[in-house]
């Protein structure tokens, strides 16, 4: 992730602001600026959460060099045997299936609301699988990645 040099600058100079105050809670202005600084320049938000919320200048300056020479991608695949995909493939499934079966249940709606809710497309898959399992199966085109930790299965 490429970050555009005038944000880094503006972080910078928020930063010097920061520490030029006896108490870096004092200066709500400036975290306000570089909270939205931080999310336009692509941090992970937990962390500009943290940072900010916590009035953390030395977090700050951490997250600046992060955005300025950001952690190379990494390299090495991890390779799973057969075995290991068919299982977390079928768990998956039976999560799916559960979800589905749990939303069409009538047995937890009130009878004063009308219709169900909408059909389930996608689950958080099981985590008795690392990430990297299910990044394979994605990789695959067995599941599809929807974002935010949500899989589903792939169209045929």
């Amino acid at each position: 992730m490429a970050t555009d040099p005038t944000i880094l600058a503006k972080l910078e100079e928020l930063l010097a602001a920061i520490s030029g105050y006896d108490d870096p809670r004092r200066a709500a202005g400036e975290w306000k600026q570089a909270y939205r600084l931080l999310l336009q320049a692509g941090a992970p938000t937990g962390l500009v959460t943290g940072v900010v919320g916590m009035r953390d200048a030395p977090g700050l300056a951490g997250l600046i060099d992060q955005l300025r020479a950001p952690a190379p991608p990494a390299a090495s695949v991890v390779a799973h045997d057969p075995d290991t995909l068919r299982k977390a493939m079928q768990a998956f499934r039976k999560r799916l299936s559960l979800t589905v079966l749990d939303e069409e249940s009538t047995l937890g709606r009130s009878p004063l609301t009308k219709g169900s809710g909408g059909t389930v497309a996608a689950v958080t898959p099981p985590a008795d699988w690392p990430d990297s399992v299910w990044q394979e199966l994605v990789r695959q085109g067995k599941l599809r990645y929807i974002g935010h930790g949500f899989y589903e299965l792939a169209k045929p």
